[in-house]
Order: C-alpha cells, then structure tokens, then sequence
C-alpha cells in the first residue's frame, strides 16, 4: 500500500506520538509497504528519509503540555503537494484535532483517512473548542483509532461516535534482548530506581519521586535514582537537601541507552500525576524486565493489569509510592513473580501485533471508501448493524 502518516508536533523536540509515527512507519517500510510522514522539523533537524517537513513549529500551550505545532498558507502549500505527489491509498493522521498540519490534512485529503487519538483528557477545554471548527473535517474520517480506553472515552465524551482500540506499539524484542549497562546496575545495598521523561514538565512527577526519596534512602541509603530526560532537575535536588546525591542526572539519553538502562535497573518508576492515556515506556520497563512501580492512573493501571505485572500506588502521594518501593524491595520473590508474568503480557503490544491490526483497519477503508464511518465502526467492532 501506499500510506500517508501524518504528525502534527514537531521533531525538533519528539515525544510519545513522534515515536510512535516513526516506529509505525518503519514496521510498514519493513513489510514493504510504501510510506511517506508529513510532520514539523526544522531545517537543522535530523529527521528519517521517509519524513516531509512543512517546516518549522511554534510552541503552543494544548491539552496539558506545551506541543509543538505548525499551521497557516504556507504549511497548507506544503501538505496540499505532498498529498498530490503520494497518490495514497490512506492517508494515517494522528491526533487530528491538534491546531496543526494534521487538521489541514485532514480537509485536504481525498485518499480514505484513518484517524489516531492519543489524549485522554475528559474535559479538554482545547477538543471542547476545536471540535465546532474540525467538525467538517472530521466527517472525513473514515475509520478511528484510540491508543487505549482512555482515549476512547475522550472521543466519546467530545465528538460522540466510537473508535477501535488499538494500543501503541514496542518492539519488544529489542528491550528483552538489550544488554545491561553495568555503571546502572543495581545491588542489593545500592538498588537502582530509574526516571525517565521531561523533567520540568510538573504532571510527569518527578517532584513526586523525590520527595519519597528522603524515606526510601532511610531505608536504602545507597539507593541511586537514575533520572533520565530534558529539562531542570534543581527542584527535585531541593527536595532532597544534602542527599540530593543520590540523584544521578543523566541528561537526554538515546534509544539504546534506555534500553540498557531499563534492563540494568532494579526498579522503573512512572509517578506521572495525569495526561497519560497508554504508558508505552512502562511496557518498554517490562519488555526490558524492570520490575515497574506506577501511579494508579486508570491507563498504567490497565497496562500493568491492575498490578499483576507491576506495583501500583496511589497517585501523587510521596509516602505511598515510598512505601510501595520499600516494600518491592523487601520481597524480591513478589518482584520476580509480577517480572515473569510481564514477560508474557508485553505481547500485546508488540509491534507485530499492533501493525497487523492496523493493516486491517486500513484495508477495511480502502475496500469500503463509500462505506458510512458509524457503519464502518460496526465492521471494525464485528456488529452487523453499524452502532
């Protein structure tokens, strides 16, 4: 086939939906379909050679974070060329009611659209706005996509209708098979409790991390948090006083670095406070066999079934996430119990899999162009009368 993947935040700075547009796309180059990504980069911006800039983003403040979006003539130029010169059989946008260059693809296409929600915001003030302008657009939209069933229910609750689950993908195999970095390898007397995500970003809880700090290290004074990503850490060192270092700031680090990051350490720990509707590095932690401690949010707790493949505590609270380390690490049999089932829980997620189904749903819109998008959500969720 020939697919279209659009991206409406920028390279420059990627995150969760970037990785996943990339992943996705070179799974399909892989099974030898021909694909092209329209996303932002700026010019100096490495970016893959399936990848067409519309050119740079700005920063803007959507659904709890600050993305990085392109719009205006220019980017509409760009994105009405790159339709016309892909020919597509399905043109792939991925949170198509972000103000960016997937929403002007969307009314510009006229290649059957697949369409991917990420967000899992139930009162999304930006959806709430966006939705009366997209509308037209989104009334092109073939078949959805929500990465989980929290994504799905924010489509529900703003645009009404239904989407197919289809969670984010991991290459599963290249975290079980990633060789542990010996200078992040745990002991007993000095277990390792790895971080990884923006650091200044508040909903990502590092502050949450290290203000548990102080009662873990009470416990474990040689444990080293291994704190990986961008931003400042100055706060969360504040936090701890003289003991800040037992923080070990390791700055942005690569694919394979994380890799050998996660396979090295005792413990992953994801204290995000909100905003997450997937949780693909904890799969990512699991795959590598970190043992994981999340917060409760509804979608790590699905990812982590409810605590089988990992330790749950109570978002935002320090001392419960305190405790719940301490207490991993006091039962290394209970760890290694909840390791083992992850092993074989990560599957799912395998990109193998999550491709596959994707692969379906594209070949239900092309074999069904005229097809009714509630209709066609009938076929995608096996009712015959379309609802």
């Amino acid at each position: 086939m020939r697919i279209g993947l659009v991206c409406p935040y920028s390279f420059d700075a990627p995150g969760g939906v970037q990785f996943h547009i990339r992943d996705l796309a070179e799974k399909f180059l892989e099974l030898g379909h021909e694909v092209s990504v329209l996303a932002p980069a700026d010019e100096d911006t490495p970016v893959p050679d399936y990848l067409v800039s519309v050119g740079g983003a700005l920063p803007v403040r959507y659904n709890g974070s600050v993305a990085r979006l392109s719009f205006g003539p220019v980017v509409a130029a760009k994105t009405r060329s790159w339709l016309s010169a892909g020919n597509f059989d399905v043109v792939h946008i991925h949170e198509p009611l972000a103000p960016s260059v997937g929403l002007i693809a969307l009314m510009q296409s006229e290649a059957p659209v697949v369409a991917t929600f990420h967000s899992a915001q139930l009162r999304s003030r930006a959806m709430q706005l966006g939705y009366p302008l997209a509308r037209p657009g989104l009334e092109r939209i073939s078949a959805r996509i929500a990465v989980s069933e929290d994504a799905r229910r924010t489509i529900v609750e703003h645009m009404g209708g239904d989407a197919v689950v289809i969670p984010n993908g991991v290459y599963t195999r290249v975290f079980a098979t990633a060789e542990p970095a010996e200078r992040w390898r745990g002991t007993p007397r000095a277990p390792t409790i790895a971080f990884l995500g923006r650091l200044d970003e508040p909903r990502k809880g590092l502050a949450v991390l290290a203000a548990a700090a102080p009662a873990i290290l009470d416990v474990h004074p040689g444990a080293r948090f291994l704190i990986a990503g961008k931003g400042d850490m100055s706060e969360a060192r504040q936090l701890l006083g003289d003991r800040a270092g037992a923080l070990e700031e390791l700055g942005p680090i690569t694919d394979a670095e994380k890799a050998s990051m996660l396979a090295a350490t005792d413990l992953y720990v994801a204290p995000q406070l909100g905003g997450e509707s997937f949780g693909i590095v904890l799969v990512e932690a699991m795959s590598a066999g970190a043992s994981v401690v999340a917060s409760d949010l509804p979608a790590f707790r699905r990812v982590l079934d409810d605590g089988g493949s990992g330790f749950l505590f109570t978002t935002g609270d320090p001392d419960s996430l305190a405790g719940t380390i301490i207490g991993a690490l006091a039962d290394p049999a209970e760890m290694e119990r909840r390791r083992a089932y992850a092993r074989t829980a990560v599957g799912r997620f395998d990109w193998d899999r999550v491709a596959a189904r994707i692969l379906d749903v594209y070949a239900m819109v092309t074999e069904h162009q005229t097809a009714e998008p509630r209709s066609l959500l009938g076929r995608l969720f096996g009712r015959g009368d379309g609802r």
